[in-house]
């Protein structure tokens, strides 16, 4: 049976994409039964495009991607999450809605790449680091053997890699 991750951040247009695609893509490199979604609390609408450009340079596909609320995924008939994690310090505050399945949740923050200062080259360090830092957590996650986890193991385990 497929692991879902759900991964939030409020505008869903950066970090939670990042994840989203690093995760899907490790997922399939380690032929690993899981498929993560993002969503954001907020969502703008858009997707970043030194986002989108980041993942493109890391070998990841850059398509496919929307911007959408996480309530779709509290709707029924939605894929039901195991794990949700959140990226941003906002989302994390916020009361999330309740998913189907009762996921166990985990925040792993970091700051949002689309506030660097600077220049054009940057903010594209800006979003290649986040991109980075992001996929070091996700790679963890995917190699985490979820299929013989309990939830308190696994919670114990979510909570130390965010403090990796």
């Amino acid at each position: 049976m497929t692991t879902n991750v759900l991964i939030v951040s409020t505008h869903n247009a950066a970090r939670s994409v990042l994840a989203e695609g690093m995760f899907n893509h490790l997922a399939a490199l380690y032929s690993r039964d899981m498929l993560a979604f993002s969503a954001g609390s907020a969502p703008s609408g858009h997707i970043d495009a030194l986002a989108l450009e980041v993942l493109d340079n890391a070998g990841v596909e850059p398509g496919g991607y929307r911007s959408k609320n996480w309530n779709e995924f509290a709707r029924p008939g939605a894929p039901q999450m195991r794990i949700v994690v959140t990226l941003c310090d906002d989302a994390a505050k916020e009361a999330c809605p309740q998913w189907p399945g009762s996921p166990l949740r985990v925040h792993w923050g970091y700051p949002s790449p689309a506030n660097a200062e600077g220049g054009a080259e940057k903010k594209r360090l800006a979003y290649e680091m986040t991109r980075q830092a992001i996929a070091y957590r996700m790679l963890q996650l995917v190699r985490l053997p979820l299929e013989t986890m309990d939830e308190p193991t696994l919670q114990k385990a979510l909570n130390l890699i965010g403090h990796s």
